[in-house]
């Protein structure tokens, strides 16, 4: 134990302490050190203040630290991303000489994502050299930015008043008369919180930017750009390093060209950077196998590590897909052109030629970067329609030295499939028609072909092939992870199962086989899309990460995106490690990338939900704008979700979700289950659950938030019962259960109870 001092330590020695002892020490700090008890303490605290005086010292909530030092754990504001995509913030505790230092921010995957202004509690670490003073490591976000939406402007004799466009946003937001920047009633506009929000009364808004008329043609998909913070201009730097780009020569690459390689996409296909090509295996120890090629766009030529190109594809992510446009991850000069595999045009391409047996499993692979040229570019539906016995001059002459034998490598992959048994499920995509002015002129389902399944198949083993190819060579990569579903969302699924007539199997280790076995049980009966949509809900997010955490849904233990590097950062990333591993040129995987391997992985999970939310909210006001002139109509759907504040149904004949808000289901109270996801009349003893039919009649649709307001009119063809009229019952809620305790239910309609937890 430090005796204790019988005097106080010079002022240097109390300086030079600090100075050795960052972390801003409090006053029982020092004494502690320096043995400092009784009547001494306050001598130390008036040499404390003394020196605070002078400015040697600065105190910061009872610590004390050197001027122009930040403390080991600060607050600093969010200051936003650079053109890296990194992150970095400023010291609000910031009392130096000059501006506030650059702080970088490092973040987890498992961090909330951070926006400018957001305000942050983080552990400093000091850095040099490196372009910033501090790294941050973020403990907690401890408040957000001002908070912004997009809505439309009502002018007002005040000033204006903003209905926000969010259908998650029910209150409106008042402007002053100097804060509108000349708005016109009806304009699109965002503004900003100002002020505090208070808990009663409107929140007040300042605009910050017009955005013109809502109704104007291809303003949805802007809208959701807009709103979701797309970056959908290239800046000049990026687009000019793009344009300067050449065709890559042979050079050192394996050439391919005599390869009848070809690409098969979409007739609307906007870019093309994959290529297939199969043939039989010649190779006698093979019997019935078959060779598969899989070429892909050498995007890592033209896009280099540290470039401008690289940062900007960095922050994006990936390319984001509207039926109006799609906002792409790179500029057009190499999207649309130089990465795009055109037919008859040479094109630079990372390949790998894998081989199979007749059971479709694979038995070796081998990686090469090369010069390819496509035969042809073709369209799913022509595929296969020649494979139907319906060519048309393009694929007639390709169908049996190209097309027969990429379907009979498919046919092996299949047997492979099924033995594998990846999660199986069917939704039908939604297609959605515009004019050239940008009016919805048709919703449909896509057609879904073999010709989708057999691309999807050589891409998952292409990619499969890359994981594999990358383990080997002991190079860090980005794996696309999917983990399994957690037990809550498996129980939660099981009971929408057993309420609908079927089984999900308990007390075993879950497999995708178990879950395939439900949606055959469900496979052609009503309830055919409800269990697949449920499933799907089950599912854990897939996202990226250094580490193999396996993906469950594709049953596959090692798998990484190899095959879209033109629209998906993450297959870039793969790439350049192929090539480092490879040792195929100097702009592989570099140190750089390597180090924030973790952050990228975080970055563009983040952007990836990002653009799955646009263009969700986008399809929402188009079909809602499709709608909007048939409000009053009819039509027939099936309860895809209960909650306390009402009913969502999916439309059968556009797959449009709508809500019937609980004012509106029958004419008693209802108690809410959770567990079971049902509504249980107070006096009828009427139960509504996921899956039930229904009839509905459209009461709004507003194409500015794609929000569908439904009446209930019947369920499972039967009227809905009178119950007592309780509006007068002291306490009670309607919808909500409380204030009253319900009956006791009927046998045929008690709610489903958990079992085996």
């Amino acid at each position: 134990m430090k005796k204790p001092a019988t005097q106080l330590p010079s002022r240097q020695q109390i300086l030079d302490w600090i100075a050795q002892n960052p972390g801003d020490p409090a006053k029982r700090d020092i004494a502690r050190a320096f043995g400092i008890k009784g009547p001494l303490k306050i001598e130390l605290k008036r040499m404390l203040k003394e020196l605070e005086t002078e400015g040697a010292v600065e105190k910061k909530a009872r610590r004390y630290g050197r001027p122009g030092e930040l403390p080991a754990v600060s607050v600093l504001e969010v200051t936003g991303p650079d053109r890296q995509g990194d992150l970095f913030a400023r010291a609000l505790e910031w009392t130096g000489e000059g501006e506030a230092p650059r702080i970088l921010v490092t973040t987890s995957r498992d961090d909330p994502a951070l926006g400018a202004g957001d305000r942050i509690l983080v552990r400093l670490t000091s850095v040099e050299g490196e372009g910033h003073s501090h790294t941050a490591r973020l403990i907690r976000r401890i408040g957000q930015g001002a908070r912004r939406i997009l809505g439309l402007f009502r002018k007002t004799g005040e000033g204006g008043r903003i209905l926000p466009i969010d259908k998650g946003e029910t209150k409106e937001w008042l402007v002053g008369r100097d804060a509108t920047q000349n708005a016109r009633d009806g304009e699109l506009v965002e503004a900003e919180l100002v002020g505090r929000r208070e808990a009663m009364g409107l929140p007040r808004a300042r605009v910050v930017a017009r955005l013109g008329d809502p109704g104007a043609p291809r303003a949805v998909s802007l809208i959701a750009i807009h709103q979701h913070g797309i970056p959908d201009d290239f800046p000049d730097d990026v687009v000019m390093e793009a344009e300067r780009q050449e065709p890559a020569p042979l050079g050192a690459r394996e050439d391919l060209r005599h390869l009848p390689l070809v690409t098969i996409d979409p007739a609307d296909a906007r870019d093309r950077d994959d290529a297939v090509l199969a043939h039989a295996d010649t190779d006698k120890t093979n019997p019935g196998g078959h060779v598969i090629w899989v070429a892909i766009a050498d995007v890592a030529h033209y896009v280099r590590p540290q470039s401008l190109l690289d940062r900007e594809a960095r922050k994006r992510g990936n390319s984001t897909y509207f039926p109006d446009r799609v906002v792409p991850m790179l500029p057009d000069r190499l999207s649309g052109d130089l990465c795009s595999l055109h037919q008859g045009v040479d094109r630079a391409c990372l390949a790998v030629c894998m081989r199979i047996d007749a059971q479709g499993n694979k038995i070796s692979h081998r990686f090469t970067r090369g010069l390819m040229r496509s035969q042809a570019s073709l369209a799913y539906e022509a595929v296969q329609g020649a494979i139907d016995g319906r060519p048309d001059t393009q694929t007639e002459p390709l169908l049996d030295p190209v097309l027969r034998p990429l379907y009979a490598a498919y046919d092996a992959l299949k047997r492979a499939r099924a033995i594998r048994q990846p999660l199986e499920l069917e939704l039908p995509e939604r297609r959605i028609i515009l004019s050239e002015e940008g009016k919805v002129v048709s919703v449909a389902f896509k057609e879904r072909f073999d010709a989708h399944k057999l691309i999807e198949e050589f891409m998952v083993l292409a990619n499969v092939a890359a994981a594999e190819e990358l383990e080997r060579v002991k190079r860090p990569l980005l794996y696309r992870v999917h983990e399994e579903p957690s037990l809550d969302k498996i129980d939660a699924l099981r009971e929408v199962a057993e309420a609908s007539g079927f089984v999900l199997a308990r007390g075993q280790v879950l497999k995708t086989q178990h879950l395939n076995n439900l949606l055959r049980q469900a496979e052609g009966s009503d309830f055919d899309e409800l269990l697949n949509l449920t499933t799907l809900r089950s599912m854990t997010q897939a996202y990226y990460d250094p580490r193999n955490l396996g993906h469950f849904g594709l049953a596959l233990r090692s798998y990484a995106h190899f095959t879209s590097p033109i629209r998906r950062y993450s297959d870039l990333i793969v790439h350049r490690a192929l090539i480092a591993g490879h040792g195929w040129g100097d702009d592989g995987l570099s140190r750089e990338d390597v180090e924030v391997l973790s952050e990228t992985a975080k970055q563009i999970s983040d952007t990836e939900r990002r653009s799955m939310a646009a263009e969700r909210d986008t399809t929402d006001r188009y079909l809602a704008a499709w709608l909007s002139d048939r409000v009053g109509a009819e039509f027939t759907g099936r309860i895809s979700g209960v909650q306390r504040f009402g009913l969502f149904v999916r439309l059968d004949e556009s797959g449009a979700d709508g809500l019937i808000p609980i004012r509106d289901v029958g004419r008693e109270f209802f108690h809410y289950d959770p567990d079971s996801q049902t509504l249980m009349g107070a006096d009828t003893g009427l139960t509504i659950g996921v899956g039930q039919r229904v009839t509905v009649r459209l009461a709004e649709a507003v194409p500015v938030t794609g929000g569908l307001v439904l009446e209930l009119l019947s369920i499972e063809d039967k009227g809905l019962p009178s119950g007592r009229a309780a509006r007068t019952r002291k306490g009670f809620a309607r919808g909500k259960g409380r204030g009253f305790k319900p009956r006791e239910k009927p046998a045929s309609s008690r709610k489903i109870t958990r079992k085996g937890r």
